[in-house]
């Protein structure tokens, strides 16, 4: 890699930070009373199934008390439910239940309707560049691997 390509791939990394954070700020959901922390825990556990909270802190790339909060708040919430692990009686699996499968649902219909109102204002040629990029995109962001 040459000196000039790693100052490319800084001024993308820099320009794609502030782009994802404006866009997610921008889209944020705000009909729903879940905190983007718990609509992605809960996003995974739908997409995962059944998970251990340690896999599920791993997956979210955050620390063991910080799952055990989102947990606490989405079981009161009636969003997901507890079963026992049967290899290990100290442990335990989390899964969605309907509720917590309909507010994804719903978060992500609403999510994508403000990108929708967000593509009026691009054209024909940005859109396409927008779809060429998608699947690097779904890679840099872990939900899909590497070919």
């Amino acid at each position: 890699m040459t000196n000039e390509s790693s100052l490319d791939r800084a001024e993308i990394a820099a320009r794609l930070a502030l782009s994802v954070g404006r866009l997610n700020r921008r889209i944020r959901a705000t009909s729903d009373t879940l905190t983007p922390g718990q609509i992605s825990a809960l996003s995974t556990i739908v997409r995962c199934g059944p998970i251990r909270p340690g896999d599920l802190a791993r997956v979210e790339r955050v620390a063991a008390p910080t799952i055990t909060r989102l947990l606490a708040d989405l079981e009161t919430k009636k969003l997901v439910t507890r079963t026992a692990d049967p290899d290990d009686g100290r442990s335990f699996f989390v899964g969605s239940t309907d509720a917590g499968a309909e507010a994804i649902l719903r978060a992500r219909t609403e999510r994508a309707q403000h990108v929708l109102e967000l593509f009026e204002e691009l054209t024909d040629e940005q859109i396409a560049q927008l779809a060429g990029a998608l699947d690097a995109l779904d890679t840099a962001a872990g939900l899909t691997q590497n070919p």
